[in-house]
Order: C-alpha cells, then structure tokens, then sequence
C-alpha cells in the first residue's frame, strides 16, 4: 500500500520546501516546535513511536522502496509530498540523501514528568556541544535502559540534525529533557530518589574500586560534561560523587561516548543485579 503521489515538487522555491529547509537552524526549530527527521530507519522509528510527523517528503525512488512508510505516514495525518532528487538535494542535510526526511513536533517532556515516572537511571549532558557526541550519548542511554536524558541549558539542541541521526532512532524510545539548568535539575533528581554521580577522569575512586561499586545499583544520574575539558568544579561541586573510569592502559583518556558507555553499563548491570537479587529474597551489600 503506497500514499497518493500527488504532483512531484521540482522547485525549492516551494513554500512547502522552504520553510522545511528553513528547520536546519535552531532559531526556526523553536519556533516552529519542529525538526527534521532524515532517512527510512529514523523516520520508521518516530512513526512506530507515535511521534508527531506532519509532513513527509519521499522522492519516487524512496517510494517505490519505502511505500509503507509513506502510506502509514499519511494515515496518521502527515501530509506526503512527492519531491526531486533536486528538491531533496536541497532538503537533507546528509552527502547522500536517501530519498526520506520527514518534519516531526518537539517530543521533549517537562522535567517533572521525567521525574514522575520513577527513573531509576538518568543522564545529564552539561554544557555537551558536539551533536554527534550527544547524540551517540542517548542512543548508549537507549542501549543501556536508561529512563531519560536531561540537556542541560548549554548543551547542543538535542534537535539538532547530526545530533538527532546520531541517535539512530533512540530520540523516540525515551524521554528526554530539553534547557533545564543543572542548578535545578540536579536537585530535583536527588529530591526523587537518585544519587548523582560526576564521570570525571580526575576522580580519586573508580567504578572498579569497591566502594564506588557498592553504590551503582542505587537510583543513579550519570553527569557527563564537556567532550574537551570535561566537568570545571561549580559542576562537579552539584553531585554527590565524582568517579573515573579506570585506565588500564597508555590511553591518556576516553572519549565521552566511551566513557559514557562504560558508565551507563557498570550501573545497568549492577540495578539488574539488585533487582534479581530482590526477586530472589536476597539482601544485598550494605553500601
């Protein structure tokens, strides 16, 4: 089953076209509360997940691959515009486009909500700007069952074009939580229950040292800073403990996807864990 084709759009002059383009910046994600979703994996994603699309523009190509896609897009209400390769061209931010990009509302949720839910593993990106980096940072949070992600007031925008690629559909499998300063999300999150713990190569204890260790199967939020210097010491001062991965080798540091990765999984393991342990009946170590 195929949507209607309708007449091609070959002009990037289009209205339709330009303000779609127009999405690449910030400023006019903001204000038109919508961002750009780019190629069959991705947009499949946010129409499973039942993300807002309002348009869809597909090349006949795509079409004839992706006719599902298009068609289910029109069923929820997307209109679906058939364009160029020209006209897609102009569209897509990629090198080679692949013949899909869809216009989708913001999807992020008020703090509190986040926090209703009952989290019980959370990241929070402080001052992160590359958007490849976030990106791959909340798609790991995906991978490791993370509950949410926070970008903090100066993070990249999390509907930022690489950014949301970069996350490889996972931007619509968890909430995520846009804007809110550290000073007041990291208080809310202790209020809930969670302990916040500060990944900093600097620190004194590692996630391999007992007592550290102990401690990762509490309600946890992961605080990851800057990908070239890191947490500076206002930030590092808001957690409850600073911990480093542990090098083993000559490597002088790991990058913050790695080190967000390591982290994110040592707390998973350790939550899931505890959890059986409890289904079993037995207590687990004092901390």
């Amino acid at each position: 089953m195929t949507a209607p084709a309708g007449p091609e759009i070959t002009s990037a002059r289009s209205p339709r076209v330009r303000a779609a383009r127009q999405l690449a910046k910030r400023a006019f994600r903001q204000r038109a509360r919508s961002f750009l979703v780019e190629g069959p994996q991705a947009v499949g994603e946010a129409l499973s997940s039942g993300a807002a699309i309002t348009e869809l523009f597909v090349t006949a190509p795509a079409r004839d691959r992706c006719g599902e896609l298009a068609a289910q897009a029109a069923r929820s209400g997307a209109g679906v515009h058939t364009v160029s390769g020209e006209v897609m061209a102009e569209l897509a931010q990629t090198v080679t486009p692949q013949g899909l990009l869809a216009v989708c509302r913001f999807m992020d949720v008020p703090l509190d909500r986040l926090l209703a839910a009952g989290p019980r593993l959370v990241v929070i990106l402080a001052n992160v700007r590359d958007p490849g980096n976030a990106g791959t940072v909340l798609r790991t949070a995906d991978a490791a069952g993370a509950d949410g992600v926070i970008f903090s007031g100066a993070s990249v925008d999390p509907y930022n074009s690489k950014c949301v690629r970069a996350t490889a559909g996972s931007l619509f499998h968890l909430p995520v939580v846009a804007g809110v300063p550290l000073a007041e999300s990291v208080p809310a999150l202790r209020g809930a229950g969670l302990r916040v713990l500060a990944a900093d190569g600097g620190a004194a204890g590692t996630l391999d040292e007992p007592e550290p260790a102990a401690r990762l199967g509490m309600p946890t939020a992961w605080l990851f800073g800057n990908e070239a210097w890191g947490l500076p010491a206002d930030l590092l001062a808001l957690a409850d403990e600073a911990v480093a991965v542990p090098i083993y080798g000559r490597a002088e540091s790991l990058n913050l996807a790695a080190a967000a990765a390591v982290c994110l999984y040592a707390s998973a393991r350790a939550q899931r864990a505890g959890s059986q342990s409890a289904q079993a009946g037995i207590s687990p170590p004092a901390a």
